[in-house]
């Protein structure tokens, strides 16, 4: 065992604290959030919730879960955000490989990269986007939430330069064995790309989870928007919606809850999915990192 002098312990010591103060930062607020939403809404609207809820009450979450529309955008979310996230990363791998070769193995891959790079550098704008969308066909259909954006240059960049380093001896002696391409990309490149697959195929379904603009402008009906667009949207009616037209059972929940604890009831409800599914990729990581080391 080796014994730590008196000037590691100390920066150990100032390490350790740093780190738990990056932690704190992170889930205090998430917790705030929580809090918030299982609050009272005089507590609220005052200030005076910190760590623990006052006066608790699961009313802002039951007004969210009492509408059938809930639901139904729920589910829309999880179709998009599992067919994205694997089209996504089915195009990403597809389009990485090949770059990822050197000018000597196919010359036309620095042409290439300059063509993807260049969409990072300009965009036609709202409205070409749109009229391109609206003349594939694609309104009002769950496709038009996921081909827009199902390849991203960043990622593709990302996943070329990991398969850059990765190395070359194994699909050279894959192919004098007579490996086609395919058979390297699926069978050796991807099980040695898992640390850089894991952490784009979170970032995806992040960003298809936390995507609401493109379904305000391209659903229109109500039962095909996703969920972060049915959440602003009913953030919207909360304030609008007459009073008259409620039930005595809605007039009695709805009096038990603000904005304030309405909003947070929604973000806690929009981060759950994430957050569930975080620590199953967390595995992967790791996973990845050991089945991507070769030992030449």
């Amino acid at each position: 065992m080796v014994k730590l002098t008196r000037t590691e312990k100390i920066f150990d010591v100032l390490i350790i604290g740093f780190l738990l103060i990056l932690t704190a930062m992170c889930i205090l607020p998430m917790w705030n959030v929580l809090m918030v939403s299982f609050s009272a809404s005089e507590a609220a609207a005052a200030g005076r919730v910190g760590l623990w809820p006052v006066g608790i009450t699961p009313a802002s979450y039951l007004y969210v879960l009492e509408r059938k529309p809930f639901f139904t955008a729920f589910g829309v979310s999880l179709q998009r955000t599992l067919l994205g996230t694997v089209i996504s990363m089915v195009i990403t791998s597809i389009t990485s490989y090949p770059l990822s070769k050197s000018a000597s193995e196919w010359r036309w891959r620095t042409k290439y990269i300059w063509f993807f790079f260049f969409t990072m550098l300009f965009g036609g704008g709202l409205i070409p986007f749109y009229m391109v969308v609206v003349a594939l066909g694609l309104v009002n259909t769950i496709w038009a939430l996921i081909i827009p954006g199902a390849l991203n240059v960043w990622n593709i960049i990302l996943m070329m330069n990991f398969m850059r380093r990765l190395p070359h001896e194994v699909a050279e002696s894959a192919e004098v064995d007579g490996a086609s391409d395919w058979t390297i990309l699926w069978r050796i490149y991807m099980p040695m790309s898992l640390p850089v697959i894991a952490t784009l195929t979170l970032f995806t379904a992040v960003g298809h989870w936390n995507s609401w603009f493109d379904g305000m402008i391209f659903m229109n009906d109500l039962d095909k928007i996703p969920l972060q667009t049915y959440l602003r949207s009913i953030n919207v009616v909360i304030d609008a919606e007459k009073l008259r037209d409620m039930t005595p059972e809605q007039l009695m929940l709805f009096s038990k809850i603000s904005n304030r604890t309405f909003k947070n009831a929604q973000i806690f409800i929009a981060m759950v999915p994430i957050l569930a599914v975080y620590p199953f990729l967390q595995k992967y990581f790791v996973k990845g990192i050991t089945l991507g080391s070769v030992k030449e």
